[in-house]
């Protein structure tokens, strides 16, 4: 299926200076690989699949920032030939690490197209750091975020993950005050997570870590919450804040369960109502785009009332919510969906959901229980 004009684009780089322990994204230590083949598969795979004029660029990982100047420019401007994204794209989002982030990178990506720089900070703790598998220190991020902003950059994002083992919650607060001390455009503040196939899933189990209890939990999120809302950057999705006209347009059309297409090793692709997923083999992946291909491993086509609870998991993670209208079209749902209207309202008679001008959102008391809401949600359409 070709892609619409305008669909955005996903590009995934798959290096990192090394592997972080809570991370569960495709990704591997950088050392001993080719980065300059890697981008040229992926070109090649572009040359195959990118879409014509993507409205939103996007260029995770993995490090993007890990990548030399040269291969920067070899990635950005061989992907402006074959799509012309520099001319189409509102927003063009680069993740950054810390510790390959200096004046000089954030100097080359600017000038090659990107509007928007996310700098993985994690932690102000230098033993949390540690504990994560981090490769950069507290200040390396200070002085990542000052190289973006002396370089001109103008939307910048900080990432950052709460709740992590044994931390207080006091501590938290006054780091989250520090970072906004620094006015980031926005903020993605995650609570931490045990994922499966991870070093901290496997240390939690052994009993080497030991996750905040639920209360402690709900303090952080809702404390969070609030001082970002104070600072001016209100949640505009569960994890994510920003100042107005600030959010992450490229992952808000996620939310909105549009159409999107992946590049590069594990990144997914979603087309009307098929999704697929490219290897997960860097040297598998790179013979077959190579060799003219599509490495694609997977893919899928869920049912109509899959696609449906997926729209309304994904769309009430976000503050503006979705219209049961919406809903429907953005599923492509063209039978009955009393099936979960019935669970929508049950939701909203325990007060975990409300209709607000025609538009289902999570209550106050139903945001810290999302998770929850969504697997009751997806459990209806099995």
């Amino acid at each position: 299926m070709q892609a619409s004009i305008g669909t955005p684009l996903y590009v995934h780089l798959p290096f990192c200076a090394a592997k972080c322990h809570y991370c569960d994204f495709y990704s591997v230590p950088a050392e001993g690989h080719d980065r300059r083949s890697m981008v040229r598969a992926i070109l090649a795979e572009a040359k195959l699949r990118a879409p014509r004029a993507p409205s939103t660029v996007f260029f995770g990982g993995g490090t993007p920032s890990l990548l030399e100047p040269g291969e920067l420019a070899l990635l950005f401007d061989g992907l402006d030939d074959l799509c012309g994204w520099r001319s189409s794209s509102s927003e063009t989002t680069v993740e950054c690490n810390p510790e390959s982030l200096d004046g000089a990178k954030a100097e080359t990506l600017l000038a090659l197209g990107a509007t928007r720089l996310s700098i993985g900070f994690q932690s102000l703790d230098a033993g949390t750091l540690q504990l994560f598998g981090r490769v950069h220190g507290v200040e390396d991020s200070f002085r990542a975020y000052a190289a973006a902003r002396e370089a001109g950059a103008l939307n910048v994002n900080v990432d950052l993950i709460y709740a992590t083992p044994d931390q207080p919650l006091e501590q938290w607060l006054e780091h989250l005050g520090r970072v906004l001390e620094l006015e980031p455009d926005h903020v993605s503040a995650y609570n931490l997570t045990f994922e499966e196939d991870t070093v901290f899933r496997r240390w939690l189990e052994q009993g080497r870590l030991r996750r905040q209890d639920e209360e402690q939990e709900l303090r952080f999120f809702e404390d969070t919450r609030a001082r970002l809302a104070q600072s001016g950057r209100p949640a505009y999705e569960i994890s994510n804040f920003a100042r107005v006209g600030r959010e992450c347009a490229h992952n808000l059309h996620y939310w909105r369960n549009g159409d999107y297409i992946g590049l590069g090793p594990s990144a997914v692709t979603k087309q009307g109502s098929t999704r697929s997923g490219n290897m997960k083999a860097i040297g598998a992946y790179a013979r077959e785009a190579l060799d003219g291909r599509r490495p694609q491993a997977w893919d899928e086509t869920p049912t109509e009332k899959q696609r449906l609870a997926e729209t309304w998991w994904l769309g009430l993670r976000t503050r503006e919510g979705l219209s049961r209208e919406q809903a429907q079209t953005r599923a492509a749902c063209g039978s009955d969906d009393e099936f979960l209207m019935r669970e929508v309202r049950a939701l909203a008679e325990h007060g975990v959901l409300a209709c607000i001008d025609e538009h289902w959102q999570l209550t106050p008391r139903g945001l810290p229980l999302a998770d929850w809401v969504a697997k009751r949600l997806l459990a209806l359409a099995d």
